[in-house]
């Protein structure tokens, strides 16, 4: 029963830690209002966490460790089954992150807190996905340049740049195409998905 509650603690701060830096911003959320809301005391947060910036980068690790796992995995798999194939490289990096944001338990959340990622300077924050995910976007760097051989490191890691910030805008759903009435959510993401890495392929290739 100790391990549960452990854990569920746990949970429990990094959801209202998720959901309060999705609404205020990492600089705008105090350590009180996450623990009002998490229901727990601030010695909590100090023995599970130790500082607000660990809490903020245990938010991004719960979510993105997974999913770097698996980027890799499908990574791979493109790899292998289908060399020098574009397409299936881009898959492999969009698809897991689309997941993210179809996930029900805080996926939402989490999406608008990698936007105010992008919106806030955080050098502490930014340092630390750099440390610990820069090596997923090497991967695909060097996988998308075996496809595409002309483009300068310049240009294929701002062209990746760019990827990576229409999909965060996809993964935010706000754009101007909404899901049809009639149409699934997993339906419209798929279709999302599709578009996306057709647009991003040509766009390496251009």
């Amino acid at each position: 029963m100790a391990t549960t509650a452990h854990f569920s603690t746990k949970d429990r701060i990094l959801g209202a830690a998720e959901e309060l830096f999705a609404q205020f911003g990492f600089t705008g959320t105090s350590l009180r209002q996450v623990t009002s809301r998490a229901d727990v005391n601030i010695a909590a947060v100090n023995y599970h966490f130790g500082s607000k910036e660990n809490l903020v980068n245990e938010v991004f690790r719960r979510r993105m460790d997974d999913m770097s796992v698996q980027r890799l995995a499908a990574l791979k798999v493109a790899l292998e089954q289908q060399p020098g194939e574009l397409e299936p490289i881009l898959a492999a990096f969009v698809q897991p992150a689309l997941a993210i944001a179809q996930d029900r338990h805080g996926g939402g959340a989490f999406v608008r807190v990698v936007a105010r990622a992008y919106a806030e300077k955080n050098d502490r924050l930014r340092k630390f996905l750099s440390d610990h995910y820069g090596h997923v976007l090497r991967e695909f760097a060097k996988a998308i340049a075996g496809c595409v051989p002309d483009l300068t490191k310049e240009e294929l890691y701002l062209r990746l740049d760019f990827l990576s910030g229409a999909l965060t805008y996809a993964m935010a759903d706000f754009g101007l195409i909404k899901r049809p009435v009639g149409v699934s959510e997993p339906a419209h993401r798929e279709r999302a998905a599709r578009e996306l890495i057709r647009f991003a392929a040509a766009g390496f290739k251009s």
